[in-house]
């Protein structure tokens, strides 16, 4: 055991792997319907392996982080910047109420446990989670002009407040809004998530279904009155809804890849694509299906295709469909067209811009001559475009750096703000530009998870001996107090954002957790959700806090 430990200490790397591992692999147990869930369960680790002494570089958290930040906001972007142009003033005034209520929680349990300014600005910073409160009073208090003995022990004091009431901070604010609230009000988290992006076009698929709308079946043609004819003939016989893609003559010949002119054979076995309407509708003339594997193993592909090419921007979609999809790409089926990431109507009067994506569907010779007509085929890849990413994250946190001095006091964005709002600008670029930034689904799930519970556990392996430290001296009253600063403004949040301010519910407890700047929360609605969703709501808010979090500690400073 002394030699794990001291091999704990000496390796932190090896303390934060084990930190995530048990709190991946406990986060994931239930008990009945009861789990604590992988972020809760990755603080609590931190908490209980770092009472061996464990101290993390600073560096290794914000890099956490910014991965988390900018994930989300890149998976979310094309939604988000919808959402602000709809309700984005609603989410101002929401997160900003949020804030005086948490402040005013935070004074007057100040007052009422006669604390002084660093007691009360830790007990504000922990239980509203709000590391901008933390970083404003601590240099007001070096700025203040008290002896240097003196300002080390207000600065200790802070710390000590911050450390006691930032767990349940966490821990409490992620359970409250993604397990009680819930069901307090009514309603199931991922059914709001899934209806959400249904109706306004965020996320990716909900899941898989059975259906499909296109496929191909085998017929021995029986139909006397079919045979002879040539392709051609007999697709326009059947208005184009069906086609004639290969050909079996006799049992074990050669298969035959049919162009237009190909004469169909009496008895022979035809593989027919087309639309499940279209083939219900003509099956029966054809004659009876049957079953031939090597027939219907023709290479079909799924593709999502940028227009690019300028002699197809601002025509009608119909003219697009006439042109491309009868010659080159005969049997090739159109499955959607979407803009800025929001489905088209299917209309043949709809007009198609530049940067239009075209989901198209057919064998991959035919799918690959209309790509290479329209422009540009956007094919799923392995690899993330890391320049894209690093670029996005990097110029983001240096604009969220800049740092304005009003009265000598410094207030900033913060890198974490810059690095999800980079990300919500990459995600709307990508929507919008479709050539470029493409960073997988499964990447996106690493950057994120990896990122959100990499951050968790170093806060938790981090205050590990200053949260039981901090209980030793103050007790739990201080605890306690941390707790009522988490709760009152996450209930008066909840009571706001569905009564007033009619939030639809995903929206809502994110908006909650934004507004209270807490990330373990959100990363908690993410998982019971099943969904990004949440994250739209919590965007603003979190912004926003940020900026005013960072006048109230002025405030609770002077007030005490």
């Amino acid at each position: 055991m002394e030699y794990i430990v001291e091999t704990l200490q000496k390796h932190q790397e090896i303390a934060l792997f084990l930190t995530l591992g048990v709190g991946f692999w406990f986060g994931n147990k239930k008990l009945g319907s009861f789990s604590l869930g992988v972020v809760t369960s990755t603080l609590l680790a931190g908490l209980l392996i770092g009472q061996i002494g464990i101290k993390l570089p600073g560096v290794m958290q914000a890099t956490f982080f910014a991965m988390f930040l900018f994930s989300v906001g890149y998976s979310v972007g094309p939604g988000f910047i919808r959402a602000m142009r709809s309700d984005g003033l609603p989410q101002v005034v929401f997160a900003v109420i949020l804030c005086f209520v948490g402040t005013a929680t935070a004074i007057a349990l100040g007052k009422l446990l006669g604390y002084n300014a660093p007691l009360a600005s830790g007990l504000l910073s922990g239980g509203y989670t709000n590391s901008t409160v933390l970083g404003v009073a601590t240099d007001l208090v070096r700025q203040s002009g008290i002896a240097g003995a003196q300002a080390q022990s207000a600065l200790a004091l802070m710390s000590v407040a911050y450390a006691v009431t930032y767990p349940f901070g966490t821990v409490g604010s992620a359970y409250l809004l993604a397990n009680i609230a819930p069901k307090l009000m009514g309603f199931d988290l991922a059914q709001e998530c899934e209806k959400y992006a249904r109706e306004h076009g965020v996320g990716g698929a909900i899941g898989a279904t059975a259906y499909r709308e296109y496929s191909a079946r085998a017929f021995r043609l029986s139909n006397t009155a079919l045979a002879g004819k040539t392709v051609l003939e007999v697709e326009t016989l059947f208005n184009h809804e069906v086609f004639v893609r290969r050909m079996r003559v006799t049992e074990g010949a050669a298969i035959v890849d049919c162009a237009r002119d190909t004469v169909l054979t009496e008895g022979a076995v035809v593989a027919v694509s087309g639309g499940l309407a279209g083939l219900l509708a003509h099956e029966d003339r054809f004659g009876p299906e049957v079953k031939d594997v090597p027939l219907l193993e023709f290479p079909t592909e799924q593709l999502d295709v940028v227009v690019t090419n300028k002699g197809y921007a601002d025509k009608n979609l119909g003219e697009v469909v006439d042109t491309l999809f009868g010659q080159p790409g005969r049997g090739v089926f159109l499955l959607k067209v979407t803009r800025a990431d929001v489905s088209q109507p299917m209309q043949r009067e709809l007009q198609v811009k530049r940067g239009d994506v075209l989901t198209i569907l057919g064998a991959r010779q035919d799918v690959d001559k209309i790509a290479k007509e329209l422009g540009y085929a956007d094919r799923p890849v392995q690899s993330s475009d890391m320049v894209f990413m690093a670029s996005g994250i990097v110029i983001g946190s240096l604009i969220g750096a800049i740092t304005i001095h009003i009265n000598h006091i410094p207030f900033s964005l913060g890198t974490a703000v810059g690095a999800i709002v980079a990300g919500i600008v990459c995600g709307y670029l990508r929507a919008t530009r479709r050539t470029f930034g493409r960073i997988p689904e499964a990447a996106v799930w690493v950057f994120n998870n990896v990122g959100l519970n990499g951050f968790i556990a170093c806060v938790g392996l981090d205050a590990a001996l200053g949260f039981v430290g901090g209980l030793k001296q103050y007790g739990l009253v201080l605890f306690l107090a941390g707790a009522v600063v988490t709760l009152v403004p996450l209930i008066v949040g909840l009571v706001l954002g569905r009564y007033v301010f009619k939030f639809p519910p995903a929206i809502l407890l994110g908006a909650c957790a934004g507004a209270r700047s807490t990330t373990a929360a959100l990363g908690a609605l993410q998982q019971e959700g099943k969904s990004n969703v949440p994250v739209i709501g919590y965007a603003t808010g979190y912004a926003l806090s940020r900026v005013v979090m960072a006048l109230m500690a002025i405030v609770v400073v002077n007030v005490f």
